[in-house]
């Protein structure tokens, strides 16, 4: 994937299987949002392909999406719509009808404890609670598939412990992508990590064989990504299969 003669992401491929919590980790800069709006149908790749759950997300975008949960990075949008207007718009693009709306959202808020901001115009939540909000939305229709670009961010340690948690036990039966700056973060919850820098993966490997013997990734992440590093591109495809 090029942008203006720059090249952002090449020779990107992994598969995932459920009940995988993946970190996607690299410096600013590596294509880690580029991949993932790939991944989501928002940008389409110049070359290669993208399946979930079996379908093509080109040949077949809506029952590809229809399984699939994502979180963008610094999410806003929908400012003038109350947090449960938000979510009852997000259920019905998803195909949700009638009582089962109302069913997914009281599952979502439970979750992610945003009752109380329900009646809450969008412009008027915190970041934080905003967060939370795009993350609520990711999960009304259950999908197989989630897609977390900094979930985290703006989120107070409380908060950012609340969502480990609900990755590590809540949604465990899923695949999950999710890209983060913290590193101890991957490490809480991610089972494997698929380190990239200059578009390109450099590592996939299960955390512990990343992780030196205190359970920590910084070294090998520097070794990996720091600027003239030796990196090792992979010899496959371009874009993730996720079956």
């Amino acid at each position: 994937m090029s942008f203006g003669g720059v090249r952002a992401v090449t020779d990107v491929s992994f598969s995932m299987e459920p009940g995988t919590v993946v970190g996607f980790l690299g410096p600013n800069g590596a294509g880690k949002t580029t991949t993932m709006r790939m991944l989501t149908g928002y940008l389409r790749p110049q070359s290669g392909s993208v399946s979930i759950c079996g379908f093509d997300l080109q040949k077949r975008p809506r029952d590809a999406q229809q399984r699939l949960g994502y979180v963008p990075e610094s999410a806003s949008g929908f400012a003038h719509l109350t947090v449960g207007e938000f979510l009852t718009f997000c259920a019905e693009a998803r195909d949700l009808k009638g009582s089962a709306i109302g069913y997914a959202v009281a599952r979502v808020c439970e979750l992610i404890e945003i009752r109380d901001a329900l009646g809450t115009v969008m412009r008027e939540l915190s970041k934080g609670w905003r967060q939370r909000a795009w993350f609520a939305q990711a999960l009304l229709h259950d999908p197989p598939v989630l897609i977390l670009d900094e979930p985290t961010d703006g989120l107070d340690p409380n908060q950012k412990r609340q969502v480990r948690a609900l990755i590590r036990n809540e949604i465990s039966d899923k695949c999950v992508l999710l890209s983060t700056h913290i590193l101890e973060e991957a490490e809480q919850v991610c089972q494997r990590a698929i380190i990239v820098a200059e578009g390109r993966i450099v590592a996939d490997e299960l955390t512990d064989n990343l992780a030196d013997t205190g359970g920590r990734l910084a070294e090998a992440f520097y070794r990996l990504t720091a600027p003239g590093a030796m990196r090792k591109s992979p010899s496959h495809g371009t874009v993730p299969d996720w079956n």
